[in-house]
């Protein structure tokens, strides 16, 4: 079937001139083809049914050797031809300033093919031009109203079922649809994690919240193929069907041979992805309906039924540049777009339905203008439909907070004969053990977990067999299996975006990170995809995790700045996300529960980051004083989100509050606390300065009332802050004490260098020391 038509240069009122609303074109060019369509029809003076199937057949297949029905071809065109007034009336909302999103589906319409052939059922992360799959699953759920919904989402109404307003998303939850950002290919590691778990899932003995057979669908542009992030999915969900490991992904490429205005090769998506090893490949031109019907027909029971990741390329042309705001013009010629233009797939639709006489040229112009009338009436509604009007409206699903129903969780303990089986019997377990450092205290602390939460996973690099590189999770799969504790491939953003998956089919993630510098290879599947989904979805969608992430300063000698990074600028930034970070072992289990109950109560992701320098650390003021060893918390024992800890004298004297005359107050975190307890303990005994060391324990969010309540009981305060001077924590607290503390209070810092930390013992030239810290506290008492 050929796809050159008649194509306006201008549009009305633009004689002589290019016209540059090419929607209108568009439009027009639609409604001038169909018309002449029917001319050619009336010439012939005849109707003609060229279908096949026997005669008087109900409904027949639309050509011989083709599954698609003609019901099928008529639905699929009802769905592109609302796609596309969408696209249309997306740009004229805009126009009014009452629409807020004009990347549109223009070209892409054959995707609804896929949306006929996979079930609702199937999870889905899609590309930002899939109007038209969407609009074809919801035909599989009753009651949906996808034309006023996505006008609701356009007009940024709070009305919008998926998002509240808060953004311009394809999403719905009976469609199994999570909302997607506009970051290029970053919901493609999650895809492949969620086809992963399909299988853990029931591996581990829950049970899937859809049907055993599901696939996952995950589409994207030729162009997003060319990014680190999409390379890392297709590596990963090849790599694990090598392993024989089922990996249900159906990859679909819509190729429109752009990218915003960068030309994709021609013929460089089916020559490199054909040949993959272990992605299975199938093309079909998805500007023809029988075409693109039959390659997703096969790529569809390929993947069902194989379980393997599929690769499935649909050609697609894009028109009306890449969004509303694109002039096309500054890079493409008239001619080039005006060919573009003339590739419409609802030209070819509409010939197709035309020519086999499923309608008339009549019948599909009085279908044309009622949906645009539907449209136009849904968008006129959505438009007076509230909007979000406060900054509570605006947040009220980034950081949902239940704290009674985490409590209630965190009295939640296994059972004492599980917990006895686990630990090998009675007398092993770890609560009836001598006092440990931290590492030890962790892996009894993620073995109770474990055993508590039958969905809990541990995955990352090295942390079955090996247990870790500071072997915190040794011991781990022998006790629990390799369905929850298992080694991920050497790649952060693979790691991260496996829980993210795992976490969309019920399970609790906790992924492993080797090294806080290694984090930043993966950013964004915490900042862009993690976080954003409350947000987005209006907390409908959750993908809870703790993301334990060995971090800070201070191993002596080694590594250098990759193995000890001190910067969390990047963590505490991120919306939502929670920060927490223990200095001593039994803390490290205690908020570890805490961490775990937030993340399984309100769908919150966690940042826990452990000081490697003090995994092993069992002494605190002499050798083998024992005093940074510590008894193993019993599995009630917690501690609450934002809870903070005030110390004075040394580690065995700590209280809540405290009403002493101290003389200043010391506020610090992890490695800052071992260090300074050590300092106070110099100024106690050689300037007789009394110091209150304060923990905060939780990075973000800060309790700033704690905060201003422990620098108001001593008048001044010393922030130590072994992150760096810039974009450090300290900048939070002082500014804090600013605020809330006004001049009653006098504050300084001790930070570390803003600086990459060097090898060896250069490192002690740039990072806090305890020195420094005594000479912080003399100044400020000086003043």
């Amino acid at each position: 079937m050929g796809h050159s038509s008649p194509t306006a240069d201008t549009g009305a009122g633009h004689k002589g001139r290019f016209n540059l609303n090419r929607a209108q074109v568009v439009d027009e060019n639609f409604v001038a083809c169909v018309r002449q369509l029917g001319e050619q029809q009336r010439a012939r003076s005849t109707r003609s049914r060229d279908v096949a199937g026997a005669p008087g057949e109900a409904d027949p297949p639309i050509a011989s050797g083709s599954d698609l029905r003609c019901s099928d071809v008529l639905q699929l065109f009802e769905s592109q031809l609302i796609t596309r007034h969408q696209d249309i009336m997306a740009r004229e909302m805009r126009a009014r300033n009452e629409g807020f999103y004009t990347i549109g589906s223009a070209g892409h319409e054959g995707n609804a093919v896929v949306g006929r052939l996979t079930r609702h059922t199937d999870i889905a992360f899609i590309h930002y031009r899939s109007g038209a799959f969407m609009a074809e699953r919801s035909r599989q759920v009753p009651d949906i109203d996808f034309v006023r919904d996505t006008m609701l989402s356009f007009a940024a109404s709070a009305d919008d079922p998926i998002s509240g307003g808060r953004h311009k998303v394809w999403g719905s939850v009976p469609l199994w649809v999570p909302p997607q950002t506009s970051t290029i290919a970053s919901h493609l590691p999650k895809a492949v994690g969620c086809a992963l778990s399909i299988p853990r899932v029931k591996r581990i003995g829950l049970k899937l919240p859809i049907p055993d057979d599901s696939i996952v669908v995950c589409s994207f542009g030729d162009a997003s193929c060319s990014h680190a992030t999409a390379q890392t999915a297709f590596n990963a969900a090849a790599r694990a069907a090598h392993d024989h490991l089922p990996v249900p992904i159906l990859f679909v490429c819509e190729d429109n041979g752009i990218g915003i205005s960068v030309e994709t090769p021609r013929g460089w998506i089916e020559n490199t992805y054909s040949r993959r090893h272990g992605l299975k490949y199938f093309g079909g031109d998805g500007l023809d309906l029988i075409e693109a019907y039959g390659a997703t027909a096969k790529a569809v029971a390929y993947c069902r039924v194989h379980r393997r990741p599929v690769f499935l390329h649909l050609t697609t042309v894009r028109l009306l540049g890449h969004a509303g705001s694109d002039a096309e013009t500054e890079y493409h010629t008239w001619e080039q777009i005006k060919a573009n233009e003339a590739r419409d797939p609802l030209l070819a639709s509409a010939r197709l339905v035309i020519e086999h006489g499923l309608m008339s040229p009549d019948e599909v112009l009085e279908l044309y203008e009622k949906i645009r009338t539907r449209v136009r009436d849904a968008a006129a509604y959505a438009a007076s439909r509230p909007k979000l009007t406060d900054v509570a409206g605006v947040v009220s699903a980034l950081a949902p907070s239940s704290p009674n129903a985490v409590d209630a969780e965190l009295r939640r303990v296994s059972s004492h004969a599980d917990r006895v089986r686990v630990f090998g019997g009675e007398d092993q377990l770890p609560e009836r053990g001598a006092p440990r450092h931290m590492a030890v205290l962790l892996n009894h602390g993620l073995t109770d977990l474990l055993l508590k939460y039958k969905e809990a996973v541990i995955l990352g690099e090295d942390v079955a067999r090996k247990g870790g590189v500071y072997h915190v999770t040794t011991g781990l799969t022998a006790k629990f299996g390799v369905g929850r504790v298992f080694n991920t491939v050497l790649d952060e953003t693979t790691i991260l975006g496996l829980a993210l998956g795992g976490a969309h089919l019920g399970l609790l993630p906790i992924p492993e990170i080797q090294y806080l510098a290694y984090y930043h290879n993966a950013e964004d599947q915490i900042r862009g995809e993690a976080c954003s989904l409350q947000f987005f979805s209006k907390d409908q969608y959750r993908n809870p995790m703790v993301v334990r992430i060995a971090g800070w300063a201070y191993q002596k000698g080694f590594g250098g700045h990759f193995h000890n990074d001190n910067s969390i600028a990047a963590l505490r930034d991120i919306p939502g996300l929670i920060v927490c970070t223990p200095a001593r072992g039994d803390d490290a289990v205690k908020l570890l529960r805490t961490c775990m109950a937030v993340a399984k109560t309100d769908g919150r992701v966690v940042a826990f980051i452990e000081p490697i320098a003090l995994y092993m650390t069992r002494d605190l003021y002499e050798p083998k004083d024992g005093k940074w060893s510590f008894p193993y918390p019993s599995p009630d024992e917690s501690i609450s989100l934002g809870e903070g800890m005030v110390y004075r004298g040394h580690a065995g004297d700590l209280t809540h509050e405290s009403n002493s005359a101290d003389d200043l107050t010391i506020i610090t975190f992890a490695n800052g606390l071992y260090m300074s307890l050590r300092a106070a303990r110099t100024l106690a005994a050689e300037h007789r300065l009394q110091a209150r060391v304060v923990d905060l324990r939780w990075l973000n969010p800060l309790n700033e009332d704690f905060i201003a309540r422990q620098a108001e009981a001593t008048g001044r305060v010393l922030v130590v802050d072994e992150s760096r001077r810039t974009g450090g924590v300290n900048e939070a607290i002082m500014a804090i004490l600013v605020e809330r503390c006004g001049g009653k209070v006098r504050a300084a810092r001790v930070t570390a260098v803003d600086t990459y930390i060097p090898l060896g013992a250069a490192a002690d030239l740039v990072l806090v020391q305890e020195a420094d810290i005594v000479v912080g506290a003399l100044n400020l008492m000086k003043n």
